[in-house]
């Protein structure tokens, strides 16, 4: 699996292209109308039940989002069945995941009304979101793993780094919030969500670019890193740190932007907050596990 190749920007390049990925397009037609039947589906029984929506449901979808990741990997490792290959491609991932994910939200939905437990504790949604996720993405990414052993392209070294990285960049940018803006602590665990999935992000990216020698497949992404590799510093310490800054600035304002939407609607608040995080964590763990298996 070669490096990916690196987007050049042109003067004419409309605003959607800058945001996304190189590859990004829609699926056949006959798996487009199962894709949307689905999320039509999952999105009308959820509508019908009304779950409650609170910061551990959205944490209890994280599993999920690095589920896609890992299909998408295996995606553009040609190692998926073809029946099933163009269901993991790009945007098809998010919303096979998605229906799947919410189909098992649903699931806890029923078995809360119905008053399930296991042992002595009642069974919560969250649990169940999470639970199946965290099942599945073992899988998936043992699978990820698997590929590369055989291929002899294994080499997760970079990837542990990246990740083990992540965690205490992610407690200091934190810290520095809740200083800066107070008011960001009232998005709790999901605020601590964002900033560690774009910490995750960055952290990976500034990694395959200054280490492996991968490039990048968003344009505005890779603006942000032509900028850092044109600056004095990045004969001494890379291109990528800009990055870092970038995602985690960003991160951090939104976060603090929703410290009065989070008081005034917590549900609408803390599933956008939810997709926020999904756009880091979702291509950071993608990052991680392509560079663990792709030879980089």
């Amino acid at each position: 699996m070669q490096p990916f190749a690196v987007v050049a920007l042109a003067s004419d390049v409309r605003p959607s292209q800058l945001l996304l990925p190189e590859g990004f397009g829609l699926p056949p037609l006959p798996y487009l109308v199962i894709l949307l039947f689905a999320i039509g589906a999952v999105g009308y029984g959820l509508y019908v039940r009304r779950p409650t929506v609170d910061a551990w449901v959205v944490v209890g979808f994280a599993p999920w989002m690095a589920v896609g990741s890992a299909l998408h990997v295996l995606y553009v490792l040609g190692a998926l069945p073809p029946a099933i290959g163009p269901l993991a491609g790009t945007p098809s991932v998010y919303l096979s995941v998605g229906a799947i994910a919410g189909g098992f939200w649903l699931v806890g939905v029923e078995l809360v009304r119905s008053g399930a437990s296991i042992g002595d504790s009642d069974v919560t949604a969250p649990v169940v979101v999470g639970v199946s996720g965290t099942a599945v993405l073992v899988a998936a990414v043992g699978a990820v793993l698997a590929v590369g052993a055989a291929a002899g392209t294994l080499q997760p070294l970079w990837p542990t780094i990246a990740a083990l990285l992540t965690l205490p960049v992610t407690a200091f940018a934190w810290i520095v919030l809740v200083r800066i803006a107070p008011g960001a602590s009232r998005s709790g665990a999901v605020g601590v969500f964002v900033v560690f999935g774009h910490a995750l992000d960055g952290i990976s990216t500034a990694i395959g670019v200054d280490v492996l020698g991968f490039g990048e497949r968003t344009p505005l992404s890779q603006l942000i890193l032509d900028v850092g590799a044109a600056l004095p510093t990045a004969s001494a310490i890379g291109s990528g740190w800009l990055f870092v800054l970038v995602k985690l600035t960003v991160a951090g304002l939104v976060v603090a932007l929703f410290d009065d939407f989070i008081e005034e609607s917590p549900a609408e608040a803390y599933l956008l907050l939810g997709l926020v995080a999904a756009v880091g964590l979702g291509p950071g763990v993608h990052n991680l596990l392509l560079f663990a298996v792709a030879g980089g």
